[in-house]
């Protein structure tokens, strides 16, 4: 790892913290140069995955993508931007999991859903309604009524 300040390849790690759940770990350095300290993060890196769209077109998974459109789905509601983050974070792990390299975006808009309904059910209205391309006043009516069956079942 070269060192920002002056350039050179050796340093002596201080001390190693796992972050973001494990997932990366957070490195304070020295540099054996100049003696500046600095921090690092290593991150495994995963092959890119490719969302398969309803038309079959193929573009690279962004989480800044799907975390937007659950930002939408949940504007003006009393949800902390951190458990946006924690739902977008499992969402990626659950991916990451499969071990696939292409994964459908309707796979990838279940899963959304799944965890909005338990979350926020406006938020999960929302998003459903975009997501499955309500056409009219009866087929949104009935998602709330499916909603409301398991709603006073559950």
């Amino acid at each position: 790892m070269r060192c920002p300040f002056c350039g050179a390849s050796e340093s002596k790690v201080l001390d190693s913290r796992p972050v973001e759940e494990g997932s990366v770990i957070r490195r304070r350095r020295e540099c054996l140069g100049c003696s500046r300290r600095f921090t690092t993060y290593e991150k495994v890196e995963m092959a890119p995955v490719l969302v398969i769209k309803k038309d079959g077109r193929r573009e690279q998974f962004c989480r800044q993508k799907l975390l937007g459109g659950v930002s939408k789905a949940c504007d003006k509601r009393a949800i902390a931007a951190e458990r946006l983050e924690n739902l977008v974070d499992e969402i990626e792990r659950e991916i990451a999991g499969m071990g696939e390299r292409e994964v459908k975006s309707e796979t990838i808009g279940e899963m959304v859903m799944e965890r909005l309904r338990s979350l926020d059910e406006v938020a999960y209205v929302r998003f459903a309604s975009v997501y499955r391309e309500f056409r009219d006043l009866r087929t949104f009516l009935g998602e709330l009524e499916l909603l409301l069956k398991n709603h006073r079942s559950g």
